[in-house]
């Protein structure tokens, strides 16, 4: 919370069960992600393993407790998409609305340069306004909506496709 010391770091092996029940909690609230099975232990730690250098996942960290996390992923695996990153960021549920988001993405967009990226790109639910405020306050711009992207609970739900040019 608001005074908490926190620090933005490269996650690491032993951060993966907190990362899968902060990620497990994104899925359940069905705000930010088409994700609909729960992550197991085995998914999450090969999910980590094709993140190296190039994708990293970063954690914040109030004195060991994993309380959010972001990473860039590989957008396609076309090597024209090389410098194109897709970005994931979830938050514990308690630390959302806290500034927690802009904590976590501030550094991710000078690494995302310093790693020879051209754009970096999300989708999110357009009915998720406080995630849409952190983008656009983070210099995403929207570039348009999927219509009927995923079917999520006998709905189909569209999907705000943003970008930032680095």
């Amino acid at each position: 919370m608001p005074g908490t010391e926190l620090q933005v770091r490269a996650a690491r092996f032993a951060d993966l069960p907190l990362i899968q029940d902060i990620h497990n909690q994104g899925i359940s609230d069905r705000v930010a992600t088409l994700d609909t099975e729960l992550r197991t232990m085995v998914g999450t730690q090969l999910w980590f393993k094709r993140h190296g250098l190039r994708h990293p996942v970063l954690v914040a960290d109030t004195g060991g407790s994993i309380v959010g996390w972001t990473a860039l992923n590989t957008f396609n695996v076309r090597p024209a998409y090389q410098y194109v990153a897709d970005l994931s960021i979830y938050l514990a549920r308690p630390w959302r609305g806290k500034g927690l988001g802009t904590r976590l993405l501030s550094p991710l967009t000078p690494l995302a340069r310093e790693l020879g990226y051209h754009k970096i790109v999300l989708s999110a639910f357009p009915t998720n306004t406080a995630s849409m405020r952190l983008y656009a306050r983070q210099g995403f711009t929207t570039v348009g909506i999927y219509k009927e992207m995923g079917f999520l609970d006998g709905r189909w739900v569209d999907t705000i496709i943003m970008e930032q040019l680095l």
